[in-house]
């Protein structure tokens, strides 16, 4: 079976944290055991392009429960974590191309590994997958049926692409699930990305002028996270909407040429490029703290940095100190790249658990319906995305109510008023 990750001798480990993971994503589990009797995926081939987390780990192993066949690289350099990736090639037999801190030549060539396979169905975070196979391997387009995507930056990415009609192949757009977005990017990212910026640099968030920079779901969680620890939270946006929704949420809201000034942490989760930029880092503190926890590692403008910078060296495992021409220093963390996997583990399992679950009943529902789609981005189906918060409900415990015969009634009608 054809592989590449960094050491087979880390597998055993892989292993246990993978099973650890396990325990957490009971929702996973129940469709495993499912996928396990019925394989409505048999014979399918899957190419996937996702963080190889212990969490990612449990999805694949539940689509091969379900009868695929599963190939696996990371969707960035940082993320990989290579005892889980030998751990899924030796204990569970699942392809995997990822080392962790590889260079874009070898990423790529993951990539075009997985491509390589010929899938039927591609599972990306970030569409990298699915853009090199609408340019580089477009012969390998007719054999695809259709794809899902995980991440904010993929969805735009996808979204563009549709609206240029460049898209070949129908794609749900998994983030747009309410168990995803709402959960995932709020609390997972919330929690994760300060597990990364701390780990990375063990400061003390309280009192700190922390810098959100974007206010969507991602930004909200990470700005409770941190407002939670002490910090002074400070937004900066484009959206007059998520701006007076940050001004109501009781944080301060400014543009990025003020907050620049004042800001001792910034964090990046626009899913846009160029969004702390050189005039930003010439008004910036010295010893000022940038990280980026959204998908790519062009938020922050690094090359713009390097250019103003006459010193650059590694002070920490996940931080590296440029020094400008002015003496002033600015640290940026993980290389730019997320932070939550770059120096931390990402989301919690019982996080990913709704993510993945969205990605495998996706997969299915794709597989019973692709003839009847268009080549376009769709959201998850409303009752897959019900389904799975039942699970996970049930799950933890909880119980809600349901609607009488009576009130049912009544929603369905529009004689009755008051």
């Amino acid at each position: 079976m054809k592989h590449h990750v960094k050491n087979m001798n880390l597998a055993n480990d892989g292993k246990n944290r993978i099973e650890w993971a396990a325990k957490e994503m009971p929702v996973l589990d129940l469709i495993k055991k499912r996928f396990n009797k019925e394989k409505p995926l048999k014979n399918y081939r899957l190419g996937c392009c996702l963080h190889v987390t212990t969490e990612t780990a449990n999805l694949a192993i539940a689509l091969k429960e379900g009868g695929a066949k599963v190939v696996l690289c990371a969707s960035n350099p940082l993320s990989t974590q290579d005892d889980v990736a030998a751990a899924l090639v030796k204990h569970y037999g699942i392809p995997v191309f990822a080392i962790k801190g590889e260079d874009n030549k070898t990423y790529y060539s993951h990539i075009k590994a997985v491509l390589e396979s010929k899938p039927q169905i591609t599972m990306d975070d970030g569409a990298d997958l699915v853009t090199m196979l609408h340019t580089t391997f477009k012969q390998l387009l007719p054999n695809i049926v259709a794809g899902t995507e995980e991440t904010t930056t993929g969805v735009i990415r996808l979204k563009a692409m549709a609206k240029d009609g460049v898209l070949k192949y129908p794609v749900i757009a998994i983030n747009d699930a309410l168990t995803k977005h709402f959960f995932d990017n709020r609390y997972g990212t919330g929690q994760s990305t300060i597990d990364g910026i701390l780990r990375a640099t063990n400061v003390l968030l309280a009192g700190k002028n922390f810098v959100v920079l974007g206010y969507g779901w991602c930004g909200r969680g990470l700005a409770m996270r941190a407002n939670g620890m002490g910090a002074n939270v400070i937004i900066t946006e484009i959206d007059p909407i998520k701006a007076i929704e940050a001004k109501m949420d009781g944080y301060q809201v400014m543009p990025m040429s003020e907050a620049a000034k004042i800001g001792d942490i910034f964090v990046t989760l626009t899913g846009d490029i160029s969004v702390v930029r050189k005039e930003h880092f010439t008004q910036m503190k010295d010893n000022a703290i940038v990280a980026n926890s959204g998908h790519f590692n062009v938020e922050i403008d690094i090359v713009d940095l390097k250019a103003m910078s006459k010193k650059i060296r590694k002070v920490r495992e996940f931080v590296d100190e440029y020094t400008l021409s002015s003496g002033k220093k600015i640290c940026i963390l993980g290389e730019g790249r997320l932070i939550n996997l770059a120096s931390a583990e990402g989301h919690p399992a019982s996080v990913m658990d709704m993510s993945f679950a969205n990605q495998t009943l996706s997969v299915e529902y794709l597989i019973d319906n692709y003839k009847a789609l268009e080549n376009n981005v769709y959201s998850v189906p409303k009752l897959i995305d019900e389904k799975i918060a039942e699970l996970k409900l049930n799950s933890m415990g909880v119980k809600i109510d349901k609607l009488t015969e009576k009130q049912k009634k009544y929603l369905d009608s529009w004689s009755e008023g008051t």
